[in-house]
């Protein structure tokens, strides 16, 4: 049993008893956020157990940490959950903080090391493979992004940061001239080549696959990552764009007549 539960500060955690998710929602600064009354237990195979969150009363989490307009692939709850919120006690630590979780064998744990603890653990409570390898690819994105509490110096730092949003960038540019050059607008890229729409939508889907895989090369160490990322992006890229959209139409309007009416009033 990989997930026990933490206890408390004042009480022991008890690793033969399965790990427990008491959350109280709290409204901060107009934000929703949740305090976790109870610590969740882990054992990593290798870092060994983790406690989070080390301090139940200050610590704060948003759950799954996802843009709304892709809650329909990754909720913000569900099965994943408890990976999640160890996942936020792993990474949420300032180094001029004391660490936001407990570890007993006095690991220091690295961001990188917290993304693949996420991975496993999702694995653990038994999340479908693409989704738990999506999961873990768009968190390794935020942490090569960030560039804090990676380990990394400045050179490096800015390196990670450059590849991923530079190739991210690249996968989204082909992807639209793709999309222009198969709506017939003239706009041409070699992969689509000529003939029947059905050959020129598969010579497409292919490109979607290839070239992402060859961008990723330039990740190094989270080459996988750079793969999942960068393909899932391609052949999401459409669907990504028309729900960003209708988010936007939504908000806009949202925000419109919320106006009108504290005007009314």
């Amino acid at each position: 049993m990989r997930f026990f539960d933490g206890g408390l500060p004042d009480e022991p955690a008890d690793r033969e008893a399965p790990a427990r998710v008491f959350l109280e929602r709290r409204m901060e600064e107009g934000e929703e956020a949740f305090a976790m009354l109870r610590r969740i237990g882990y054992d990593d195979r290798r870092l060994g157990p983790l406690l989070v969150p080390a301090d139940p009363v200050t610590f704060r989490t948003d759950l799954t940490s996802v843009p709304r307009f892709f809650t329909w692939l990754v909720p913000r709850s569900g099965r994943h959950l408890p990976a999640a919120l160890v996942h936020d006690g792993l990474v949420e630590t300032d180094p001029a903080l004391p660490p936001t979780y407990v570890s007993p064998g006095g690991v220091e744990v690295t961001r990188p090391q917290a993304d693949r603890v996420f991975r496993d653990a999702m694995a653990d409570l038994g999340v479908p493979l693409v989704r738990r390898w999506l999961v873990w690819s768009a968190v390794t994105v935020a942490t090569m992004v960030d560039g804090r509490a990676t380990g990394w110096g400045s050179a490096r730092r800015w390196w990670f940061r450059g590849v991923a949003v530079l190739t991210l960038l690249v996968t989204v540019v082909l992807g639209v001239l793709a999309t222009l050059d198969l709506a017939g607008t003239g706009v041409g890229v070699p992969w689509t080549g000529t003939g029947p729409d059905a050959v020129r939508l598969l010579q497409g889907v292919a490109g979607a696959v290839v070239l992402p895989c060859l961008l990723a090369l330039l990740w190094g160490r989270f080459v996988v990552a750079g793969v999942v990322a960068n393909v899932a992006l391609a052949l999401l890229l459409h669907v990504t764009a028309a729900l960003a959209v209708t988010y936007l139409v939504y908000a806009a309007l949202e925000a419109l007549v919320s106006g009108r009416a504290r005007a009314v009033d």
